[in-house]
């Protein structure tokens, strides 16, 4: 399906930004992966995986706006283009707000909402020209509602849902469309560094830990998988997704309906 089109998918050398790396792929399109985590290993994957697409890796650090652009630059002169922009890339920190180290905001508020708009701010200009275009913002169900000790994180995700509406209207004639993917619990390597200090907190097995924290939020009791999140990427990148702009689409067993 995507075959002939270049997909560049931040945060992606592990967790969701690899499954939907991999998705991708699957369909035909040339894939640059970032991220921070091994490259070499996540490149191998997504070449497995890939139908004729070639992939390509940029160390930008999605703090940074200048490396940012650069890497859509590289992107676009490697291939030639960016058809789907994964805005993927995250990272976590849990205190009170009393307690929340300033440096560990600013890098949240950077990594997981400014990079967004530095990323979707390059790449825009070039799907408009092309008349073709998905951006794939990959919030939380904490850009929905709130959970206490996230105060970066749920305000960094409830952005990156405000911004993916203004940026589906500013789109809404075009053949651009922006929509944003919320999860609930994934097990990810960010979310297993959470699941493997509470079972110490608590003193509990890790699999005692797991279910506790699915408890407490998740009436499904079950993880949320990347392959399930990256089908329904690959579903907003069909034409079925043509007019599907500026949603919020929870997968998260339920978290919300509550």
């Amino acid at each position: 399906m995507l075959k002939g089109k270049t997909a560049l998918v931040t945060g992606s050398t592990s967790g969701i930004g690899l499954g939907m790396a991999k998705a991708l792929a699957a369909q035909g399109a040339n894939v640059m992966l970032n991220g921070f985590g091994d490259h070499q290993a996540a490149i191998a994957e997504v070449q497995a995986a890939a139908t004729g697409g070639s992939v390509a890796y940029h160390g930008a650090d999605m703090s940074k706006a200048a490396e940012i652009e650069d890497m859509v630059r590289a992107c676009e002169a490697r291939f030639g283009r960016i058809d789907v922009l994964v805005n993927n890339a995250g990272i976590q920190h849990v205190a009170p707000v009393d307690e929340f180290p300033v440096d560990k905001w600013d890098a949240i508020i950077a990594i997981n909402l400014s990079s967004v708009f530095h990323a979707t701010r390059a790449a825009l200009p070039g799907m408009k020209a092309r008349g073709w275009g998905r951006v794939l913002n990959i919030a939380s169900v904490h850009g929905l509602v709130a959970s206490a000790n996230k105060s970066a994180y749920v305000a960094a995700k409830h952005g990156v849902v405000g911004f993916t509406k203004t940026a589906a209207l500013e789109t809404a004639t075009t053949g651009v469309t922006v929509n944003a993917i919320c999860p609930g619990w994934v097990l990810t390597p960010l979310v297993q560094k959470q699941v493997d200090a509470r079972a110490v907190a608590e003193g509990v097995s890790v699999e005692e830990a797991q279910r506790r924290l699915l408890a407490e939020k998740e009436p499904s009791l079950q993880f949320t998988t990347p392959e399930e999140l990256a089908a329904l990427a690959v579903f907003l990148c069909s034409p079925a997704g043509n007019n599907i702009r500026g949603t919020a689409i929870n997968m998260d067993g339920g978290w919300v309906a509550q």
